[in-house]
């Protein structure tokens, strides 16, 4: 039977972990740099710190977004701003 090699992952340094941070966070990476990302995450507890509080930094971003604090009138021009721009919410309004 033939099995194909199993790849090995290059790690990252800090400094590359860095630069991907947001766009791991985003799960905007394709599947081998994610994996680098997470076996570093792992293994350096510098960057898992900075990992900890974009992550949530990013969850209290959504529950204030989601939360009702301005009138739906803002919440619409808000969001068809975002859009103009590029951004597409992650979430069903």
């Amino acid at each position: 039977m033939f099995e194909p090699k199993s790849e090995t992952i290059a790690p990252l340094d800090c400094y590359a972990a860095m630069r991907q941070l947001w766009d791991y966070l985003d799960h905007a990476l394709t599947e081998r740099p994610m994996l680098a990302m997470r076996a570093h995450l792992l293994t350096c507890g510098e960057c898992y710190g900075h990992y900890d509080f974009a992550r949530h930094f990013l969850d209290a971003l959504e529950t204030a977004l989601n939360a009702e604090c301005a009138p739906s009138a803002l919440h619409a021009r808000v969001r068809e701003s975002l859009r103009a721009d590029g951004f597409e919410p992650k979430y069903d309004e």
